[in-house]
């Protein structure tokens, strides 16, 4: 359990990564077109937030200049990867998605690079963006390989959204743990991971709009839609912590029984309702519909939803760990100052790089926009 508060912020932020490849990538299939002014910042947040993620499975090592003894490859000491635990398929699966995500991320930039390359005015940014643009010259060829690739990147990405997440869950489904061993656990993992991603995009986007004046671009319609999606998913996520407590009840099993019951009226009770209140009863003003055409009242359930869904995996990791089948092992976990300062420097990290991708690339996707636009061949086609 000493490594509680590490694992709870490393499922946190992979779950904050999935809302970025869901917007643009199933939202790209469908022909969504409100996904314009948000996919960008949705891919950045994809890429910045798994990046923090990957932190902590090095800091669970102890020793990270080690690191490459998990990669399976020959060599005198002959160390293999145990390919049956569930931990190794989080590294394959997480690492997959990372490469995916940054491809689609890339990808999707190459003609809003070439724009910045051909207007730099210094010579050091012509030729940084122009490496990027990989020689990109706006002709029917480039579009034409261009939207192939696009297409069949969001046909990889899709999939790994739900696979992702699953095998994340596979960690402790596969357990026999009390409180764990849970087959409910991967679409109730992705539901979460979707519902703290959109949260995350609300809080990024709203004061992104108002420091950069992009009402225009990112209107009320588009932050009522997420405010739709985090709903949903609120409900989704509400379905899973009543069907935990339903399974819990019904399996007559004395272990899982305590367990839940430890989490409702024991030490960690407080947190346990708090995740209730955040994840369930705060989103349902989002029914009305003027209230989803608010800003503040959106920033306001999207950063307690980000609070609610970080407790909901401590609660779900601590609860477990604390208190399971040895009674001799039982203990209340208090996390250290390093635990809390290794969070909050994640947090740091995310926003110093996401700061960094709005000064040096574009923030919306300025050939989709303007492809958008009334009168250009892109909006008469979409017609």
């Amino acid at each position: 359990v000493c490594w509680g508060f590490a694992i709870t912020d490393f499922v946190w932020w992979i779950g904050i990564g999935h809302a970025g490849t869901l917007i643009s990538a199933i939202l790209l299939l469908l022909h969504q077109k409100w996904r314009t002014s948000i996919n960008r910042i949705a891919e950045a947040m994809t890429i910045f937030a798994l990046c923090c993620a990957g932190l902590f499975p090095l800091l669970h090592l102890g020793r990270p200049w080690f690191a490459y003894w998990l990669l399976p490859y020959p060599n005198t000491m002959q160390l293999w990867p145990q390919f049956r635990s569930a931990l190794v398929w989080d590294v394959f699966a997480v690492s997959t998605y990372f490469l995916v995500s940054l491809l689609f991320w890339y990808m999707g930039m190459v003609p809003d690079l070439a724009t910045l390359r051909d207007r730099s005015t210094s010579r050091l940014g012509q030729i940084a963006y122009g490496f990027l643009a990989l020689g990109w010259r706006n002709s029917a060829r480039h579009w034409h390989r261009f939207n192939s690739a696009y297409l069949l990147l969001g046909g990889l990405a899709t999939p790994l959204v739900v696979s992702v997440h699953s095998v994340v869950s596979s960690d402790f489904a596969m357990s026999v743990a009390p409180g764990w061993h849970e087959t409910v656990f991967p679409p109730y993992f992705v539901a979460g991971a979707i519902f703290s991603g959109f949260a995350m995009v609300l809080v990024l986007c709203i004061p992104l709009r108002h420091i950069y004046a992009l009402q225009d671009l990112i209107t009320t319609d588009h932050l009522a839609v997420m405010g739709k999606v985090l709903l949903a998913t609120s409900l989704l996520t509400s379905y899973g912590y009543l069907s935990e407590q339903f399974l819990s009840w019904y399996g007559h099993e004395h272990a899982e029984r305590s367990l839940y019951t430890d989490r409702l009226i024991g030490d960690y009770a407080p947190l346990a309702w708090t995740v209730f209140a955040c994840n369930s009863v705060v989103p349902q003003v989002l029914w009305i519909p003027a209230l989803r055409r608010r800003e503040a009242v959106l920033f306001v359930v999207s950063l307690a939803v980000l609070v609610g869904m970080w407790l909901e995996r401590f609660v779900i990791i601590a609860t477990t760990l604390h208190h399971d089948y040895l009674p001799s092992a039982w203990g209340l976990f208090q996390p250290t100052i390093y635990d809390y300062l290794t969070f909050f420097g994640s947090i740091g990290l995310f926003l110093a790089t996401f700061l960094l991708f709005t000064r040096l690339l574009p923030m919306l996707s300025m050939s989709e926009l303007r492809a958008s636009l009334p009168g250009s061949r892109g909006h008469e086609e979409g017609r």
